[in-house]
Protein backbone atom coordinates (compact mmCIF):
# COMPACT_ATOMS: atom_id res chain seq x y z
CA UNK A 1 0.00 0.00 0.00
CA UNK A 2 1.25 3.82 -1.09
CA UNK A 3 0.58 7.15 -0.77
CA UNK A 4 2.12 10.26 -1.60
CA UNK A 5 3.34 13.40 0.25
CA UNK A 6 5.66 15.65 -1.89
CA UNK A 7 5.18 19.30 -3.14
CA UNK A 8 2.57 18.40 -5.59
CA UNK A 9 -0.23 20.61 -6.76
CA UNK A 10 -2.44 21.12 -9.06
CA UNK A 11 -2.77 23.60 -12.39
CA UNK A 12 -6.68 24.58 -12.89
CA UNK A 13 -6.84 25.05 -16.72
CA UNK A 14 -9.57 26.66 -18.66
CA UNK A 15 -10.62 27.12 -22.16
CA UNK A 16 -12.44 30.01 -24.16
CA UNK A 17 -14.59 27.05 -25.77
CA UNK A 18 -17.95 27.25 -25.36
CA UNK A 19 -19.51 26.16 -23.02
CA UNK A 20 -16.37 26.69 -20.97
CA UNK A 21 -14.23 23.41 -20.52
CA UNK A 22 -11.69 23.26 -17.63
CA UNK A 23 -8.87 20.12 -16.92
CA UNK A 24 -6.35 19.77 -13.99
CA UNK A 25 -2.98 18.30 -14.75
CA UNK A 26 -0.33 17.45 -12.55
CA UNK A 27 2.45 19.76 -11.41
CA UNK A 28 5.67 19.79 -8.61
CA UNK A 29 6.50 23.01 -7.36
CA UNK A 30 9.32 23.94 -3.62
CA UNK A 31 6.89 24.84 -0.80
CA UNK A 32 10.22 26.21 0.85
CA UNK A 33 9.80 29.03 -2.01
CA UNK A 34 6.69 29.89 -2.79
CA UNK A 35 3.29 28.58 -0.95
CA UNK A 36 -0.05 28.10 -3.38
CA UNK A 37 -3.46 28.51 -1.94
CA UNK A 38 -4.96 25.28 -0.91
CA UNK A 39 -8.42 25.88 -3.18
CA UNK A 40 -9.32 27.51 -6.44
CA UNK A 41 -11.04 30.74 -3.76
CA UNK A 42 -8.59 32.43 -3.35
CA UNK A 43 -6.42 31.71 -6.58
CA UNK A 44 -5.97 33.93 -9.30
CA UNK A 45 -6.10 33.79 -13.08
CA UNK A 46 -3.56 34.19 -15.58
CA UNK A 47 -3.04 34.01 -19.57
CA UNK A 48 -1.13 31.54 -21.02
CA UNK A 49 1.53 31.79 -22.93
CA UNK A 50 3.13 28.90 -24.66
CA UNK A 51 6.80 29.28 -25.31
CA UNK A 52 7.69 25.75 -25.38
CA UNK A 53 10.15 26.63 -28.48
CA UNK A 54 12.58 28.10 -26.14
CA UNK A 55 14.55 27.06 -22.94
CA UNK A 56 14.36 30.58 -21.58
CA UNK A 57 18.00 30.45 -20.53
CA UNK A 58 18.04 33.78 -22.17
CA UNK A 59 16.21 37.13 -22.04
CA UNK A 60 17.10 37.33 -25.69
CA UNK A 61 15.03 34.76 -26.35
CA UNK A 62 11.68 36.39 -26.23
CA UNK A 63 10.77 39.48 -27.15
CA UNK A 64 10.08 42.32 -25.25
CA UNK A 65 6.38 42.42 -23.73
CA UNK A 66 5.21 39.34 -24.80
CA UNK A 67 5.50 37.93 -21.14
CA UNK A 68 3.60 40.45 -19.31
CA UNK A 69 1.33 39.64 -16.57
CA UNK A 70 0.92 36.40 -18.23
CA UNK A 71 1.66 32.66 -16.95
CA UNK A 72 4.51 31.34 -19.22
CA UNK A 73 4.99 27.76 -20.28
CA UNK A 74 9.27 27.38 -21.30
CA UNK A 75 10.95 23.81 -22.17
CA UNK A 76 13.48 22.45 -19.50
CA UNK A 77 17.01 23.49 -20.73
CA UNK A 78 20.51 23.62 -19.44
CA UNK A 79 20.51 26.81 -17.21
CA UNK A 80 18.84 26.14 -13.18
CA UNK A 81 14.96 26.61 -12.72
CA UNK A 82 15.52 29.54 -10.58
CA UNK A 83 17.64 31.38 -13.04
CA UNK A 84 15.16 31.07 -15.77
CA UNK A 85 12.36 32.38 -13.05
CA UNK A 86 14.58 35.76 -12.54
CA UNK A 87 14.46 36.10 -16.45
CA UNK A 88 10.61 35.47 -16.35
CA UNK A 89 10.28 38.12 -13.17
CA UNK A 90 12.54 40.79 -15.28
CA UNK A 91 10.28 40.31 -18.48
CA UNK A 92 6.71 40.79 -15.91
CA UNK A 93 5.44 37.35 -15.98
CA UNK A 94 4.09 36.33 -13.29
CA UNK A 95 4.22 32.73 -13.19
CA UNK A 96 6.92 30.45 -14.81
CA UNK A 97 5.77 26.35 -15.64
CA UNK A 98 8.76 24.55 -16.87
CA UNK A 99 7.95 22.05 -19.36
CA UNK A 100 10.10 18.43 -19.17
CA UNK A 101 9.45 15.21 -21.49
CA UNK A 102 11.21 13.28 -18.78
CA UNK A 103 9.59 12.16 -15.71
CA UNK A 104 8.72 15.18 -12.92
CA UNK A 105 11.44 15.35 -10.34
CA UNK A 106 11.87 17.25 -7.28
CA UNK A 107 13.20 21.35 -7.65
CA UNK A 108 15.48 21.79 -5.59
CA UNK A 109 17.81 24.46 -7.00
CA UNK A 110 19.64 26.89 -4.25
CA UNK A 111 16.47 29.52 -3.06
CA UNK A 112 19.38 31.70 -1.12
CA UNK A 113 20.72 32.85 -4.48
CA UNK A 114 18.11 34.03 -5.32
CA UNK A 115 15.89 35.93 -2.81
CA UNK A 116 14.27 38.69 -5.26
CA UNK A 117 12.23 35.86 -7.25
CA UNK A 118 9.17 35.93 -5.95
CA UNK A 119 7.01 34.67 -8.80
CA UNK A 120 5.53 30.81 -8.69
CA UNK A 121 7.68 28.53 -10.47
CA UNK A 122 6.24 24.80 -11.03
CA UNK A 123 7.34 21.65 -13.10
CA UNK A 124 4.82 20.27 -15.54
CA UNK A 125 4.95 17.51 -17.96
CA UNK A 126 5.27 18.16 -21.68
CA UNK A 127 2.83 15.80 -22.81
CA UNK A 128 0.41 17.42 -20.19
CA UNK A 129 0.98 21.11 -22.24
CA UNK A 130 0.12 19.37 -25.36
CA UNK A 131 -3.24 17.94 -24.51
CA UNK A 132 -4.14 21.69 -22.99
CA UNK A 133 -4.09 22.99 -26.25
CA UNK A 134 -5.78 20.06 -28.00
CA UNK A 135 -8.69 19.57 -25.55
CA UNK A 136 -8.73 23.30 -24.31
CA UNK A 137 -7.89 25.67 -27.69
CA UNK A 138 -5.17 28.07 -27.38
CA UNK A 139 -6.49 30.88 -25.46
CA UNK A 140 -6.32 29.32 -21.88
CA UNK A 141 -6.31 30.72 -18.37
CA UNK A 142 -4.34 28.91 -16.04
CA UNK A 143 -4.05 28.92 -11.71
CA UNK A 144 -1.99 27.05 -9.67
CA UNK A 145 -3.02 25.47 -5.96
CA UNK A 146 -2.10 23.54 -3.42
CA UNK A 147 -5.24 21.42 -1.45
CA UNK A 148 -3.92 18.90 1.14
CA UNK A 149 -3.62 15.50 0.96
CA UNK A 150 -6.85 13.58 2.62
CA UNK A 151 -5.92 11.63 5.86
CA UNK A 152 -8.21 9.05 4.42
CA UNK A 153 -9.61 8.06 1.33
CA UNK A 154 -12.32 6.22 0.82
CA UNK A 155 -10.77 3.83 -1.75
CA UNK A 156 -9.33 2.28 0.86
CA UNK A 157 -13.09 1.06 2.04
CA UNK A 158 -13.00 -0.59 -1.57
CA UNK A 159 -9.67 -2.12 -1.27
CA UNK A 160 -10.36 -3.27 2.04
CA UNK A 161 -13.59 -5.07 1.13
CA UNK A 162 -12.33 -6.69 -2.01
CA UNK A 163 -9.10 -8.15 0.02
CA UNK A 164 -11.45 -9.54 2.91
CA UNK A 165 -14.09 -11.16 0.47
CA UNK A 166 -11.25 -12.03 -1.85
CA UNK A 167 -9.50 -14.11 1.42
CA UNK A 168 -12.42 -14.85 3.08
CA UNK A 169 -13.97 -17.01 -0.31
CA UNK A 170 -10.60 -18.73 -1.00
CA UNK A 171 -10.46 -20.24 2.37
CA UNK A 172 -14.15 -21.22 2.28
CA UNK A 173 -12.88 -22.82 -1.44
CA UNK A 174 -10.42 -24.37 0.25
CA UNK A 175 -12.64 -26.05 2.71
CA UNK A 176 -15.06 -27.04 0.09
CA UNK A 177 -12.50 -28.81 -1.65
CA UNK A 178 -11.16 -30.53 1.41
CA UNK A 179 -14.12 -31.65 2.45
CA UNK A 180 -14.76 -33.59 -0.95
CA UNK A 181 -11.17 -35.00 -0.28
CA UNK A 182 -12.48 -36.42 2.81
CA UNK A 183 -15.69 -37.93 1.33
CA UNK A 184 -13.77 -39.44 -1.44
CA UNK A 185 -11.38 -41.22 1.06
CA UNK A 186 -14.05 -42.66 2.59
CA UNK A 187 -15.09 -44.33 -0.32
CA UNK A 188 -12.23 -46.66 -1.69
CA UNK A 189 -14.37 -46.81 -5.31
CA UNK A 190 -14.30 -42.75 -5.27
CA UNK A 191 -10.54 -42.43 -4.16
CA UNK A 192 -8.52 -42.72 -7.32
CA UNK A 193 -10.61 -40.75 -9.34
CA UNK A 194 -10.82 -37.95 -7.10
CA UNK A 195 -6.96 -38.34 -6.65
CA UNK A 196 -6.98 -37.94 -10.77
CA UNK A 197 -9.09 -34.57 -10.32
CA UNK A 198 -7.15 -33.24 -7.79
CA UNK A 199 -4.79 -30.27 -8.64
CA UNK A 200 -3.29 -29.10 -5.48
CA UNK A 201 0.13 -28.15 -5.15
CA UNK A 202 1.47 -28.64 -1.62
CA UNK A 203 4.14 -26.48 0.02
CA UNK A 204 7.13 -28.32 2.16
CA UNK A 205 9.10 -26.35 4.20
CA UNK A 206 11.75 -26.68 1.69
CA UNK A 207 9.82 -25.39 -1.04
CA UNK A 208 8.71 -22.74 0.81
CA UNK A 209 12.68 -21.33 0.98
CA UNK A 210 12.94 -21.87 -2.31
CA UNK A 211 9.60 -20.24 -3.49
CA UNK A 212 11.12 -17.06 -1.26
CA UNK A 213 14.07 -17.19 -3.22
CA UNK A 214 12.84 -16.98 -6.10
CA UNK A 215 10.79 -14.00 -5.54
CA UNK A 216 14.16 -12.15 -4.25
CA UNK A 217 15.61 -13.18 -7.72
CA UNK A 218 12.35 -12.27 -9.98
CA UNK A 219 12.87 -8.51 -8.02
CA UNK A 220 15.97 -7.79 -8.23
CA UNK A 221 15.86 -8.90 -11.73
CA UNK A 222 12.84 -6.97 -12.39
CA UNK A 223 14.56 -3.73 -10.87
CA UNK A 224 17.12 -4.04 -13.19
CA UNK A 225 15.58 -5.29 -16.75
CA UNK A 226 12.14 -4.08 -16.11
CA UNK A 227 11.69 -2.34 -19.65
CA UNK A 228 12.10 -5.81 -20.75
CA UNK A 229 10.69 -8.01 -18.04
CA UNK A 230 7.73 -6.27 -17.55
CA UNK A 231 6.03 -7.77 -20.59
CA UNK A 232 6.66 -11.46 -19.68
CA UNK A 233 5.03 -10.31 -16.38
CA UNK A 234 2.17 -9.60 -18.26
CA UNK A 235 1.77 -11.74 -20.74
CA UNK A 236 2.01 -14.69 -17.93
CA UNK A 237 -0.28 -12.88 -16.11
CA UNK A 238 -2.97 -12.79 -18.90
CA UNK A 239 -2.47 -16.93 -19.10
CA UNK A 240 -2.38 -17.36 -15.97
CA UNK A 241 -5.55 -14.78 -14.90
CA UNK A 242 -7.64 -16.34 -17.89
CA UNK A 243 -7.75 -19.93 -16.13
CA UNK A 244 -7.86 -18.39 -12.97
CA UNK A 245 -10.96 -17.04 -13.98
CA UNK A 246 -12.42 -20.33 -15.93
CA UNK A 247 -11.73 -22.18 -13.04
CA UNK A 248 -13.48 -19.83 -10.78
CA UNK A 249 -16.43 -19.80 -13.06
CA UNK A 250 -16.19 -23.22 -14.05
CA UNK A 251 -16.65 -24.22 -10.27
CA UNK A 252 -20.29 -21.97 -10.06
CA UNK A 253 -21.84 -23.17 -13.36
CA UNK A 254 -21.07 -26.95 -12.18
CA UNK A 255 -23.69 -26.27 -9.74
CA UNK A 256 -26.36 -25.22 -12.01
CA UNK A 257 -28.33 -28.18 -13.54
CA UNK A 258 -29.22 -26.51 -16.97
CA UNK A 259 -27.40 -26.42 -19.77
CA UNK A 260 -25.61 -29.91 -19.60
CA UNK A 261 -25.28 -30.40 -23.17
CA UNK A 262 -21.88 -31.83 -24.34
CA UNK A 263 -20.10 -33.08 -27.61
CA UNK A 264 -17.50 -35.72 -27.84
CA UNK A 265 -14.50 -35.11 -29.66
CA UNK A 266 -11.07 -37.06 -29.95
CA UNK A 267 -12.65 -39.66 -27.45
CA UNK A 268 -13.19 -37.00 -25.06
CA UNK A 269 -16.59 -35.09 -23.94
CA UNK A 270 -16.78 -31.97 -22.68
CA UNK A 271 -19.72 -29.96 -21.88
CA UNK A 272 -20.97 -27.47 -24.30
CA UNK A 273 -21.29 -24.52 -22.02
CA UNK A 274 -17.87 -24.92 -20.49
CA UNK A 275 -16.22 -23.96 -24.15
CA UNK A 276 -18.46 -20.82 -24.36
CA UNK A 277 -16.92 -20.12 -20.88
CA UNK A 278 -13.16 -20.65 -21.64
CA UNK A 279 -13.57 -18.27 -24.81
CA UNK A 280 -15.30 -15.88 -22.67
CA UNK A 281 -12.19 -16.14 -19.82
CA UNK A 282 -9.61 -16.18 -22.93
CA UNK A 283 -11.31 -12.81 -24.58
CA UNK A 284 -11.52 -10.98 -21.04
CA UNK A 285 -7.50 -11.87 -20.79
CA UNK A 286 -7.52 -10.23 -24.08
CA UNK A 287 -8.85 -6.91 -24.10
CA UNK A 288 -7.13 -6.03 -20.75
CA UNK A 289 -4.11 -6.51 -22.30
CA UNK A 290 -5.28 -4.83 -25.07
CA UNK A 291 -6.24 -1.83 -22.94
CA UNK A 292 -4.24 -1.95 -20.04
CA UNK A 293 -3.49 1.99 -20.00
CA UNK A 294 -7.31 2.71 -20.23
CA UNK A 295 -7.35 4.31 -16.78
CA UNK A 296 -10.93 5.07 -16.94
CA UNK A 297 -12.37 1.46 -16.74
CA UNK A 298 -9.45 -1.01 -17.42
CA UNK A 299 -8.56 -1.24 -13.75
CA UNK A 300 -12.22 -3.08 -13.13
CA UNK A 301 -11.31 -5.95 -15.60
CA UNK A 302 -8.18 -5.90 -14.04
CA UNK A 303 -9.26 -6.49 -10.28
CA UNK A 304 -11.39 -9.02 -11.20
CA UNK A 305 -8.61 -11.07 -13.36
CA UNK A 306 -6.33 -9.99 -10.12
CA UNK A 307 -9.46 -11.82 -7.57
CA UNK A 308 -10.16 -14.31 -9.87
CA UNK A 309 -6.00 -15.52 -9.96
CA UNK A 310 -5.71 -14.79 -6.23
CA UNK A 311 -8.81 -16.73 -5.31
CA UNK A 312 -7.87 -19.89 -7.65
CA UNK A 313 -4.07 -19.43 -6.07
CA UNK A 314 -5.69 -19.62 -2.90
CA UNK A 315 -7.35 -22.64 -3.52
CA UNK A 316 -4.47 -24.58 -5.08
CA UNK A 317 -1.72 -24.01 -3.12
CA UNK A 318 -1.99 -26.11 -0.04
CA UNK A 319 -0.03 -25.50 3.10
CA UNK A 320 0.63 -28.89 5.07
CA UNK A 321 0.70 -27.19 8.53
CA UNK A 322 1.08 -24.50 10.89
CA UNK A 323 4.80 -24.83 10.32
CA UNK A 324 4.96 -24.39 7.12
CA UNK A 325 2.75 -21.40 7.31
CA UNK A 326 4.99 -19.76 9.94
CA UNK A 327 8.06 -20.25 7.07
CA UNK A 328 6.10 -18.55 4.43
CA UNK A 329 4.96 -15.79 6.34
CA UNK A 330 7.62 -15.28 8.16
CA UNK A 331 10.07 -14.95 5.86
CA UNK A 332 7.73 -13.09 3.08
CA UNK A 333 7.35 -10.45 5.98
CA UNK A 334 11.15 -10.15 5.91
CA UNK A 335 11.09 -10.10 2.28
CA UNK A 336 8.57 -7.28 2.12
CA UNK A 337 10.73 -5.07 5.22
CA UNK A 338 14.08 -5.73 3.06
CA UNK A 339 12.79 -4.54 0.27
CA UNK A 340 10.63 -1.65 1.10
CA UNK A 341 12.76 -0.13 4.09
CA UNK A 342 16.19 -1.40 3.57
CA UNK A 343 17.23 -1.44 0.23
CA UNK A 344 16.85 2.81 0.10
CA UNK A 345 20.40 2.39 1.92
CA UNK A 346 21.72 0.44 -0.78
CA UNK A 347 20.00 1.89 -4.01
CA UNK A 348 22.20 4.57 -5.81
CA UNK A 349 18.85 6.97 -5.89
CA UNK A 350 18.22 6.08 -2.29
CA UNK A 351 14.79 4.52 -3.17
CA UNK A 352 13.50 1.42 -2.15
CA UNK A 353 13.60 -1.55 -5.05
CA UNK A 354 10.13 -2.99 -4.24
CA UNK A 355 8.68 0.94 -4.84
CA UNK A 356 10.51 1.09 -7.69
CA UNK A 357 9.13 -1.80 -9.30
CA UNK A 358 5.82 -1.09 -8.20
CA UNK A 359 5.43 2.60 -9.96
CA UNK A 360 7.71 1.00 -12.98
CA UNK A 361 11.85 2.35 -12.53
CA UNK A 362 12.75 5.10 -14.70
CA UNK A 363 9.29 6.17 -15.31
CA UNK A 364 8.65 3.31 -17.22
CA UNK A 365 4.32 3.64 -18.62
CA UNK A 366 4.24 0.09 -18.28
CA UNK A 367 2.50 -1.17 -14.83
CA UNK A 368 3.51 -4.26 -13.46
CA UNK A 369 -0.27 -6.12 -13.41
CA UNK A 370 0.04 -7.30 -9.71
CA UNK A 371 -1.83 -5.45 -7.88
CA UNK A 372 -5.24 -4.71 -6.95
CA UNK A 373 -5.94 -0.52 -8.25
CA UNK A 374 -9.28 1.10 -7.47
CA UNK A 375 -9.58 4.97 -8.28
CA UNK A 376 -8.77 7.47 -5.43
CA UNK A 377 -12.10 9.07 -4.22
CA UNK A 378 -10.84 12.29 -3.03
CA UNK A 379 -9.39 15.10 -4.93
CA UNK A 380 -5.89 15.56 -4.68
CA UNK A 381 -2.51 16.43 -6.25
CA UNK A 382 -1.87 12.76 -5.37
CA UNK A 383 -4.87 11.61 -7.79
CA UNK A 384 -3.07 13.92 -10.79
CA UNK A 385 0.25 12.87 -10.24
CA UNK A 386 1.91 9.45 -9.79
CA UNK A 387 -0.80 7.86 -7.56
CA UNK A 388 -4.28 8.14 -9.03
CA UNK A 389 -5.07 4.32 -7.95
CA UNK A 390 -5.08 3.53 -4.13
CA UNK A 391 -3.28 -0.19 -5.09
CA UNK A 392 -2.73 -3.23 -3.02
CA UNK A 393 -0.27 -6.01 -3.81
CA UNK A 394 -2.01 -9.79 -5.15
CA UNK A 395 0.94 -11.23 -2.05
CA UNK A 396 -0.83 -9.21 0.36
CA UNK A 397 -3.86 -11.33 -0.49
CA UNK A 398 -2.47 -14.31 -1.27
CA UNK A 399 0.07 -14.85 1.52
CA UNK A 400 -2.36 -14.72 4.64
CA UNK A 401 -4.86 -15.99 2.12
CA UNK A 402 -2.80 -19.45 2.08
CA UNK A 403 -3.33 -19.35 5.93
CA UNK A 404 -6.55 -18.70 6.22
CA UNK A 405 -7.17 -21.76 4.01
CA UNK A 406 -5.45 -23.97 6.45
CA UNK A 407 -7.32 -22.94 8.95
CA UNK A 408 -10.29 -23.27 7.04
CA UNK A 409 -8.90 -27.15 6.28
CA UNK A 410 -7.61 -27.86 9.41
CA UNK A 411 -11.60 -27.16 10.64
CA UNK A 412 -12.84 -29.81 8.74
CA UNK A 413 -10.44 -32.01 9.34
CA UNK A 414 -11.33 -31.58 12.97
CA UNK A 415 -14.82 -31.18 12.98
CA UNK A 416 -14.04 -27.62 14.78
CA UNK A 417 -16.97 -25.47 13.63
CA UNK A 418 -15.02 -22.99 11.37
CA UNK A 419 -13.78 -21.46 14.82
CA UNK A 420 -10.02 -20.86 12.97
CA UNK A 421 -11.56 -19.98 9.63
CA UNK A 422 -13.64 -17.41 11.16
CA UNK A 423 -10.46 -16.05 13.59
CA UNK A 424 -8.24 -16.02 10.84
CA UNK A 425 -10.41 -14.14 8.35
CA UNK A 426 -11.01 -11.87 11.60
CA UNK A 427 -7.70 -10.82 12.05
CA UNK A 428 -6.59 -10.40 8.60
CA UNK A 429 -9.56 -7.81 8.71
CA UNK A 430 -7.68 -6.50 11.49
CA UNK A 431 -4.71 -6.42 10.08
CA UNK A 432 -5.69 -4.37 6.87
CA UNK A 433 -7.26 -1.71 9.25
CA UNK A 434 -4.46 -1.34 11.38
CA UNK A 435 -2.13 -1.04 7.71
CA UNK A 436 -4.83 1.63 6.94
CA UNK A 437 -4.54 3.52 10.37
CA UNK A 438 -0.45 3.56 9.91
CA UNK A 439 -0.50 4.68 6.13
CA UNK A 440 -2.70 7.37 6.86
CA UNK A 441 -0.42 8.51 10.21
CA UNK A 442 2.95 8.04 8.14
CA UNK A 443 1.97 9.50 5.13
CA UNK A 444 4.65 6.60 3.21
CA UNK A 445 4.02 3.53 1.71
CA UNK A 446 3.90 0.41 4.17
CA UNK A 447 4.89 -3.08 3.84
CA UNK A 448 1.05 -4.31 4.52
CA UNK A 449 2.74 -7.97 5.41
CA UNK A 450 4.40 -6.05 8.35
CA UNK A 451 0.78 -6.01 10.02
CA UNK A 452 -1.05 -8.94 8.28
CA UNK A 453 1.44 -11.42 9.35
CA UNK A 454 1.63 -11.02 13.35
CA UNK A 455 -2.29 -10.48 13.28
CA UNK A 456 -3.06 -13.69 11.29
CA UNK A 457 -0.21 -15.98 12.96
CA UNK A 458 -0.82 -14.48 16.53
CA UNK A 459 -4.33 -15.43 16.64
CA UNK A 460 -4.50 -18.72 14.71
CA UNK A 461 -1.79 -19.67 17.36
CA UNK A 462 -3.77 -18.47 19.95
CA UNK A 463 -6.73 -20.21 18.97
CA UNK A 464 -5.11 -23.73 19.05
CA UNK A 465 -3.35 -22.56 22.27
CA UNK A 466 -6.69 -22.10 23.53
CA UNK A 467 -7.94 -25.34 22.40
CA UNK A 468 -5.08 -27.27 22.85
CA UNK A 469 -4.75 -28.31 19.77
CA UNK A 470 -1.32 -26.59 19.38
CA UNK A 471 0.58 -29.88 18.33
CA UNK A 472 -2.30 -31.13 16.02
CA UNK A 473 -2.22 -27.33 14.32
CA UNK A 474 1.20 -27.08 14.21
CA UNK A 475 2.08 -30.48 12.46
CA UNK A 476 -1.22 -30.84 10.62
CA UNK A 477 -3.89 -33.43 11.10
CA UNK A 478 -2.75 -37.30 9.70
CA UNK A 479 -5.18 -37.36 6.88
CA UNK A 480 -3.55 -34.58 5.61
CA UNK A 481 -0.08 -35.94 6.11
CA UNK A 482 -1.10 -39.24 4.53
CA UNK A 483 -2.04 -38.14 1.27
CA UNK A 484 1.35 -35.84 0.66
CA UNK A 485 2.70 -36.56 -2.36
Amino acid sequence: LSQVAADEGILHASGSRMPPVTKDYCIIYNSKWVSLPESLDNATFRPLENLTSTVLCSSSEVPSGLMKDKAVVVMRGNCTFLEKARIAQSLGAKMLLIASKSRLSPISDNKTDFEDVTLPVALIRYSDIVDMQLTLGNEVNVTLYSPPLPEFDYSMVVIFLIAVFTVALGGYWSGVAELENLKAIASPGERETRRKKEENVTFTPVTVILFVAICCVMLVLLYFFYKWLVYVIISVFCLASAMSLYNCLAALIGEIPFGQCRITCCNKTIEVRLIFLAAFCVAAAVVWAVFRNEDRWAWILQDILGVAFCLNFIKTLKMPNFKSCVILLGLLLLYDVFFVFITPFITKNGASIMVEVAAGPFGNSEKLPVVIRVPRLEHSASTLCDLPFSLLGFGDIIVPGLLVAYCRRFDVQTSSSSVYYISCTIAYAVGMVLTFVVLALMKMGQPALLYLVPCTLITSSLVAWRRKEMKKFWKGSNYQVGWMP
